[in-house]
């Protein structure tokens, strides 16, 4: 049988048959289907005709199912319970879950963000598998609708409808300069941003556009280094008087661990906003919901912690 041919037979009548047999009579199955009796006696006339067997004898006021009942209900009991499950609204537990999620995300989310959330994320669900892609900006829709990426976390560049997207918190700039450096213990002059060796950490082309432009006024900075990840930078750090820009949340983290010491950037600069983006395709699914959950509140909890110790940044 076809599919298109199970779709024209009313499966409900499966149901009442499962029914007819547990409760042994059409009246008490007619409470259990809300029918009239009348209507669940044509239902049996029904599911006679379909199944080609009488399915039940009468032994007084009880309904005796047939052998041929008894063999078509074993062989319905699983397939009617998986049905069951897949229409009844459940509460999703992400302890017992091992889905695997694939992340699209920028080079300072990777050593801020997601760092800081994934011990409550595996916490809460031990057998997850978390996969990180590059993010790519110009390829955003693509990357969460055909490549299977589930979210991104990053500064949308532009509008990124029709996709979804939440505010994880602003993102400052701050300057890290080594225990060791000249100005250790100093106010830093835009003077000295300009002059002093200067290296970018974690910052993308996007922040950098708006980082020269708010310094369209000065001399260009001597630009001696620009890479993803600070280990570079700290490669150098004490060789020279080096101003590392960074994103705020990577300076706070960073900061104690090496030795250094944040400054805030002489000069105004908005922050912007981080987000956490996803498809519609994941929008409700249960363990997407989770996960973006966690990660909204513990960006959140870092975003807060940072501006309490040293500001916005």
């Amino acid at each position: 049988m076809e599919l298109e041919d199970i779709y024209r037979r009313d499966l409900n009548l499966l149901v009442a048959l499962k029914v007819l047999i547990e409760e042994g009579s059409v009246s008490q199955a007619a409470l259990r289907l809300n029918l009239s009796q009348s209507a669940t006696s044509r239902v049996l006339g029904r599911l006679r005709e379909l199944l080609n067997d009488p399915l039940f004898t009468r032994q007084g006021q009880r309904l005796l199912p047939t052998k041929r009942a008894l063999e078509i209900s074993q062989r319905i009991d699983q397939p009617l319970e998986s049905f069951r499950q897949l229409l009844s609204p459940s509460d999703f537990d992400p302890y017992y879950c091992s889905e695997r999620f694939l992340i699209a995300t920028t080079d300072y989310a990777m050593q801020t963000i997601l760092p800081y959330a994934l011990p409550k994320i595996y916490e809460q669900a031990p057998n997850i598998s978390l996969e990180f892609a590059p993010l790519q900006h110009e390829h955003l829709f693509k990357q969460l609708s055909t490549e299977r990426v589930d979210m991104a976390i990053c500064r949308p560049s532009g509008s990124i409808a029709p996709l979804h997207q939440e505010v994880l918190g602003p993102v400052g700039v701050s300057c890290l300069l080594s225990k060791n450096h000249p100005l250790a213990e100093q106010p830093l002059s835009l003077e000295d941003y300009v002059s002093l060796p200067h290296a970018m950490i974690a910052i993308s082309d996007g922040v950098k556009a708006l980082l020269d432009n708010a310094l369209a006024n000065q001399q260009p900075r001597k630009m001696v280094l620009r890479a993803y990840h600070l280990e570079a930078a700290l490669a150098i750090v004490d060789r020279m008087p080096l101003v590392i820009t960074v994103p705020a949340d990577l300076a706070y983290l960073v900061a104690e661990r090496y030795d250094l010491v944040v400054k805030p950037l002489p000069f105004e600069f908005m922050p912007f906003d981080y987000s956490l983006i996803w498809h519609s395709r994941c929008d409700s699914s249960a363990s997407q919901q989770w996960l973006r959950r966690v990660v909204k509140e513990e960006c959140g909890e870092l975003i807060q912690k940072r501006i309490a110790d040293v500001g916005l940044g």
